[in-house]
């Protein structure tokens, strides 16, 4: 049984009905601190851990209704947050009563979630459940009205908020052929999903492919039924037909590096050198973003290759040269001079005369350490005197390269 509420959470006084404005960086700075909160706690009290999460999952919606989510920010910290909650609920030791009454909490959140914030707890359930017994009895639970929102007479279907709930529930339970029953070809795809993942449980793998490959379209979550069909392969121990069906696309991540890290950790049997090609490919045009990722890898000469084709970012280049100024002198001069390139040629984000300067003054310190500051200076001569006249770098470094008519 959960502990007496002797313990004090400080979330609770922070996510109050409205409590927070139209700005989202507070609201999300609380969200993370909350789970941060549950989490110091799980280490030592799993119980009360779980009984906090449940205590936050039921705040988040309330206090967070007037939050400007029309970036994507504030939803993607939920989203976390629920993926991290879920978790510590799911693994608590917990009896069948505590887990019920759990679950009658998050069931009565979820239906008054109005934003929503918190629907993806349903996709959660039958982990939620923490077993097949209480799973199968909350699918007996939700399956009638389930049946009703999927049918194929219009009269009957309808939105039914449970219907991810039950869906997971029977997957849970072990339920498979109801689910195939249930779910129809022409519904979305969050109740698509668990058909492809009912299929593989069954051990119908090629057809778990299939079905997934026909529900692609332009309401489908493309970098979900890829990770889905992904995963599916994995388990059956074709991983190299799993990298080149879905693995490059599965990884999507919010940045190139980050991008670059899922597919080497998803394939560490396969070389870096052989997996940023293999991405490089698939973004024609934006090689120069992929320079970060090559760096990363210590594929130095590859990560300078790809910046001098097309822009990448001039202030990633310059910390890349002030980076590797000492060890890697040779690379941080080439760094430093393609980040006064795209400089000069008008790429960066509210570029100011100290990213000229600093572009410079880490190419000409790698350059001392390498012993070429005579050619390197010349080298950054050409490249501002072929400036505009009159242009920033220019202005920046005029007197400083010694340029005819410098101020």
């Amino acid at each position: 049984m959960p502990k007496p509420a002797t313990h004090k959470w400080r979330f609770k006084s922070r996510f109050r009905r409205h409590a927070f404005g139209w700005k989202s960086q507070p609201a999300i700075r609380r969200v993370k601190q909350a789970v941060a909160e549950i989490g110091t706690v799980v280490r030592t009290d799993p119980m009360l851990a779980a009984e906090g999460a449940v205590a936050l999952l039921e705040r988040l919606s309330p206090a967070l209704e007037q939050v400007d989510s029309s970036s994507g920010a504030i939803g993607t910290a939920v989203n976390h947050a629920i993926s991290v909650l879920v978790q510590v609920i799911a693994a608590a030791p917990a009896d069948r009563k505590t887990r019920e009454a759990w679950l009658d909490r998050l069931w009565e959140a979820h239906a008054a979630d109005q934003i929503p914030y918190i629907e993806r707890v349903a996709d959660h359930w039958g982990e939620l459940c923490a077993s097949k017994d209480l799973a199968s009895a909350w699918a007996d639970r939700l399956v009638g009205i389930t049946r009703m929102a999927l049918s194929p007479d219009q009269e009957l279907r309808g939105h039914f908020h449970g219907t991810s709930a039950c869906l997971s529930a029977l997957y849970c339970a072990e339920r498979y052929a109801e689910i195939m029953d249930l779910v129809p070809l022409d519904t979305i795809w969050p109740y698509q999903r668990w058909v492809v993942k009912a299929l593989a449980a069954r051990g119908d793998k090629a057809g778990a492919i299939q079905y997934a490959e026909s529900c692609r379209g332009s309401w489908t979550n493309e970098g979900e039924l890829d990770a889905l069909c992904e995963a599916v392969l994995l388990s059956s121990g074709l991983v190299d037909e799993a990298y080149e069906r879905y693995g490059l696309r599965a990884a999507r991540r919010g940045t190139y590096l980050a991008t670059f890290r899922a597919v080497t950790k998803q394939y560490p049997h396969k070389e870096a050198k052989q997996i940023l090609a293999d991405l490089v490919r698939t973004t024609p045009g934006d090689e120069g973003k992929w320079f970060a990722a090559a760096k990363d890898a210590g594929l130095l000469d590859e990560a300078l290759a790809l910046a001098s084709r097309t822009p990448c970012d001039p202030r990633t280049l310059t910390r890349a040269a002030r980076d590797l100024a000492e060890s890697q002198p040779a690379f941080a001069i080439g760094a430093g001079l393609l980040a006064l390139h795209w400089l000069i040629q008008g790429y960066g984000y509210e570029v100011t005369g100290a990213d000229v300067w600093a572009a410079y003054a880490n190419t000409m310190k790698a350059a001392e350490k390498n012993g070429s500051t005579a050619a390197v200076r010349e080298r950054v001569k050409k490249l501002v005197t072929g400036e505009n006249q009159g242009g920033l770098a220019e202005r920046v470094l005029g007197r400083e390269l010694g340029l005819p008519g410098a101020n």
